[in-house]
């Protein structure tokens, strides 16, 4: 397997590194909105631990080449801040508070958005090598 194929070298170790940064971000930040003012926006704030799990998930899978997994995952994510952030642009009301999807992502520069597109492209163009 050439190096830039395999998540432990080049630009897989850097996606896995974006994941992993969003796995902690997004999951330290919901747990502490969850556990300070949990009552303001339940519904955004868990949103948020969503977000964080799927991260966590695809951080997993990206890093232990389970490409099946990562496809499911990142699928899901993707799936997720489109929904979000249609719906937080058409009805600001639903979502009291911003979550990590909140307006596709604006609250990290869009990376919300970016990162499943760059995942699943990586992952689709190295579908057919097998770790």
């Amino acid at each position: 397997m050439s190096s830039d194929t395999h998540t432990s070298h080049g630009f897989g170790r850097i996606v896995v590194a974006v994941y992993a940064v969003f796995a902690l971000s997004a999951s330290a930040r919901s747990l502490y909105q969850l556990a300070t003012k949990a009552d303001e926006a339940p519904f955004a704030y868990g949103l948020s631990a969503l977000a964080g799990l799927v991260y966590i998930v695809a951080t997993y899978a990206l890093a232990t080449n389970r490409r099946g997994l990562a496809t499911w995952t990142i699928g899901f994510e993707l799936v997720g801040v489109v929904v979000v952030g249609l719906l937080t642009v058409f009805d600001e009301q639903l979502f009291p508070d911003a979550t990590v999807w909140s307006t596709f992502g604006i609250q990290y520069a869009f990376v919300p958005l970016l990162l499943p597109v760059v995942g699943l492209w990586w992952v689709f163009r190295n579908r057919t090598i097998r770790g």
